[in-house]
């Protein structure tokens, strides 16, 4: 009788334990609007590319004159480690200098503009003739204190590395953040094509953000938050 009570006993707590620890759902921003987005040096509509309803950048109505990047924070979000997952298109406006790669990507743990966390592509160098350009197709960095050229300097091929995409199609980008680490994974790959292990702004949090270079036709769709 005692080890049936207990049986039963211990078959209860399981339920209950499952019951108040439900697995976390993801957050789905299907990015068919731009309610809850602030736009940072940027516009956005919500256009069909390559059969898929997606969102847009577009420039500001003035845009500044020197270089800048266009920013959409998701103002719902508070991200502090899990999994990002999102779709993006990068390429080089009709008027981007000649070196634009493209630039498009995410950032996390946001506080306000060019500050956070970032990780993004250059979708031009995937399958450029020139080794070294095929080796600086994603990349991270820290604003404000660690720009990409900074990164590069102090650390040459630590922060950014090779990754196959097409330039001017949709890329797959997974990245999953723990602590001071992140990964990004391209495309439905089992392995990372890039390891970052200090993020530079410590265990933080903030929202998640879209992001893209100003000279660059940028669309983004799909975003899933967890």
């Amino acid at each position: 009788m005692k080890t049936k009570t207990a049986i039963f006993l211990f078959t209860i707590s399981v339920v209950f334990s499952t019951a108040e620890s439900p697995k976390p759902r993801p957050a789905n921003f299907r990015l068919n609007s731009t309610a809850g987005l602030r736009m940072i040096d940027a516009r956005a509509e919500v256009v069909t590319y390559k059969g898929r309803r997606a969102l847009h950048f577009l420039p500001p109505e003035q845009p500044p004159k020197d270089g800048y990047s266009t920013t959409a924070i998701l103002n719902d979000t508070n991200f502090k480690d899990g999994t990002i997952e999102l779709d993006v298109v990068g390429f080089p406006g009709k008027n981007a200098d000649p070196d634009n790669r493209g630039f498009v990507g995410l950032a996390f743990r946001v506080k306000d503009k060019d500050q956070g966390e970032y990780i993004y592509l250059r979708p031009t160098n995937g399958r450029a003739d020139d080794q070294l350009r095929r080796n600086h197709s994603v990349q991270y960095m820290s604003l404000p204190d660690f720009p990409w050229y900074r990164l590069r300097k102090e650390n040459p091929g630590v922060y950014e590395a090779y990754c196959d995409m097409e330039a001017a199609g949709w890329t797959h980008m997974k990245v999953v953040v723990t602590g001071t680490k992140a990964r990004l994974y391209v495309n439905g790959a089992a392995q990372p094509c890039l390891v970052v292990n200090d993020l530079k702004r410590g265990q933080s949090e903030g929202p998640v953000a879209l992001w893209a270079d100003g000279q660059v036709e940028a669309y983004f769709s799909n975003l899933r938050v967890y």
